[in-house]
């Protein structure tokens, strides 16, 4: 007979999932296809007492993940909170925490950005490259990993989260804090390349003691969004819906076409430069619809 688990750690074609009773299996697939995530919901046979055969997803209610011309990686499944992580020390890529935002729109899922490492000097500069996105409207935390961790706690409450950032941002700090018995394994940031090494080579998903969960996943250096809709890019950047349709040509492009709407907004003031530079490059990016 067989049985509803959730995929709590995925890792290639390997995975381990748990019973709603808590007892776990290592899980493989009995297709070459591995288009499952951590925070699925999926249908096992038990095969004996340590194995399991996943077969087959349950529905889904979001699901995170990126895409390049290549290849698509999924993130995590299921979850209602994508929680940006971010730090002064390495310094963190502002396109990325846009593209994040980008695809959390795309599904609806809610975002917190996290600013940890507050107590480094260098957190000043940070703090202000970040305030336009909180005028946007996007929630922010500021807190030191090693300090004050508990003020995370309030955020993540109800919520299954994902951990997203570039590697060195101290996503596994943060998890050591919130559960020091993960024992998550943490390095020394490289300064000399400015980049943190990758600390965390799967997602994995942890119950946490508030009625959360939290998945952590591995560090990211890109965010494709190559399987966006070109049609639907502008609705994905909220300060930027209210443009839609205002401008000359119904076709426009904003890059350099006469009245354009957005084009004019960015001379005003109104919006943010680099906000519609991405906006230009995923419009090269992204699927064409198709009629």
């Amino acid at each position: 007979m067989n049985e509803i688990a959730r995929i709590i750690q995925a890792h290639g074609k390997s995975f381990l999932v748990e019973l709603p009773a808590g007892r776990r299996y290592k899980a493989t697939t009995r297709s070459k296809k591995t288009d499952f995530a951590v925070g699925d919901q999926v249908e096992v046979g038990l095969l004996n007492e340590e194995q399991a055969v996943i077969e087959r997803a349950l529905p889904r209610t979001s699901l995170l993940y990126r895409s390049d011309e290549w290849r698509e990686k999924l993130i995590a499944a299921n979850v209602t909170q994508i929680v940006v992580v971010l730090a002064a020390v390495p310094s963190f890529y502002e396109e990325l925490l846009n593209r994040c935002l980008v695809a959390a729109e795309d599904d609806d899922i809610r975002v917190l950005i996290l600013l940890n490492k507050a107590d480094l000097p260098e957190t000043a500069n940070a703090r202000k490259a970040l305030e336009p996105y909180r005028q946007l409207g996007y929630p922010m935390l500021e807190l030191s990993a090693t300090e004050n961790v508990e003020a995370l706690w309030p955020y993540l409450e109800n919520h299954l989260s994902v951990f997203v950032g570039q590697s060195g941002m101290g996503k596994s700090t943060l998890v050591n804090g919130l559960l020091p018995e993960a024992r998550v394994r943490t390095r020394e940031i490289s300064e000399a390349l400015d980049s943190g090494k990758h600390t965390t080579t799967h997602a994995t998903l942890y119950r946490l003691p508030n009625g959360g969960e939290l998945i952590d996943s591995p560090g990211l250096q890109e965010f494709g969004l190559r399987h966006l809709r070109e049609d639907r890019l502008i609705s994905l950047f909220p300060e930027l819906r209210g443009y839609a349709g205002k401008c000359r040509f119904q076709d426009c492009k904003h890059q350099r076409e006469p009245d354009c709407a957005l084009i004019a907004a960015e001379a005003r003031g109104d919006i943010l430069p680099q906000r519609l530079q991405l906006l230009r490059k995923l419009q090269s990016e992204c699927k064409k619809p198709t009629h």
